[in-house]
């Protein structure tokens, strides 16, 4: 299996939490489309097989009209083989889904929207510098459904001064719209970015852990009772409706990743692009890849197949490690997880390693354990 990602870096305003690559000019909007193209038929031979998943992110892709949309589906149709029934993501921001944005979206081969509404309440919206408002979430959400079936909406918790209560209510809210799948993301402050400099100024203050802990449990049990599966640390959806394009990243496969910052995969090399729009413009269009690549290691895929793995419900197989990486990996892997194991914070059954309940909070600190270092 293998996927498409599309980088559309263009954002109306900066959220305060991002470190993705984005731009708020789009003066040079068309010849970054252009220049995507041209990546597209330049890296055309990079894939082989069929394309199951195409993803537009970003950035907001939902700043793009029905014809950008067009104009680049098409030209991985052109350039690849794409299955049937594949699956097209676009990442979606409240304020751009008007009833006729999103029929002109439905107009496109687009089949599934991820719709980034962060939170229900004014005052987080507020803080996290959101372009929208609490009552353009819900009915953006309830527009979106008359045409769309496939929707997943972004939450984040651990926002500060966000209480347990109103994370609650969140839940609440998201769970009354009837949406077949929740993305749910602690807020981290990345370096660089306006929220670390609130927090060193004491503009606002940094989120516990132990609140993280609390809300992140909370939504565990709140989705658990509503009938989601939560089939990655992040990740809860409702049967049928899991991500294809995420699924298959947390399963190891190809990726091929377009447009300015996007990374790719193959198996043995990770690559990306340059985060800087006009050399990337630049680049494409002297038909040179603006990409640097890294050639992993056995132990760089073997760290990373844990680290992926172990968020996901299906966990990590001794097997595919004996397979991929040998049998000193297994017998390290198993070593290193014995004390997880003995805490239940690990599961080992049939040549299979999860995260228990009791130890999803804890998933990164206990594959850092299982990592392979020098």
């Amino acid at each position: 299996m293998a996927g498409i990602y599309i980088h559309i870096p263009f954002c109306k305003q900066a959220c305060y939490y991002c470190d993705f690559h984005f731009s708020t000019s789009i003066k040079r909007k068309d010849e970054l489309l252009a220049a995507i193209c041209s990546e597209i038929q330049l890296r055309k031979s990079e894939i082989s097989g069929a394309i199951k998943t195409i993803y537009f992110g970003g950035g907001t892709p939902s700043l793009l009209n029905k014809e950008e949309i067009d104009l680049l589906i098409a030209e991985v149709y052109k350039n690849f083989d794409v299955e049937e029934n594949i699956e097209i993501t676009l990442e979606a921001n409240p304020d751009d889904l008007t009833k006729d944005k999103i029929f002109q979206l439905s107009e496109t081969k687009i089949n599934r929207l991820s719709i980034g509404v962060q939170s229900f309440f004014e005052e987080d919206l507020k803080l996290m510098n959101r372009a929208h408002s609490e009552k353009e979430a819900k009915e953006s959400i309830l527009e979106a459904k008359q045409y769309f079936d496939n929707i997943s909406i972004d939450l984040i918790y651990g926002v500060p001064g966000m209480s347990n209560q109103r994370w609650e209510q969140n839940l609440e809210v998201a769970l009354s719209l009837q949406v077949p799948h929740i993305s749910s993301y602690a807020l981290t402050v990345e370096p660089k970015t306006a929220f670390e400099s609130f927090i060193k100024k004491g503009k606002i203050s940094p989120t516990l852990d132990s609140d993280f802990k609390e809300q992140y449990e909370l939504l565990l049990s709140t989705m658990k009772e509503a009938g989601f599966v939560n089939y990655e640390f992040s990740s809860f959806s409702k049967e049928g409706y899991f991500s294809k394009n995420n699924t298959a990243y947390w399963q190891g496969k190809t990726y091929l990743g377009v447009g300015p910052s996007a990374h790719s995969f193959d198996g043995k090399y990770r690559s990306w692009n340059v985060s800087n729009n006009i050399r990337y413009i630049q680049s494409i269009s002297e038909e040179k890849l603006p990409i640097e690549r890294e050639l992993l290691s056995v132990k760089d895929r073997y760290n990373e197949y844990i680290m992926i793995g172990l968020r996901t419900m299906w966990g990590v197989s001794l097997i595919k490690i004996e397979t991929d990486f040998g049998k000193n990996f297994v017998q390290y892997a198993l070593n290193q997880a014995q004390k997880a194991i003995e805490d239940e914070l690990v599961i080992l059954k049939e040549d299979n390693l999860t995260i228990s309940e009791k130890g999803k909070f804890l998933s990164d600190g206990i594959a850092s354990n299982l990592f392979m270092v020098e």
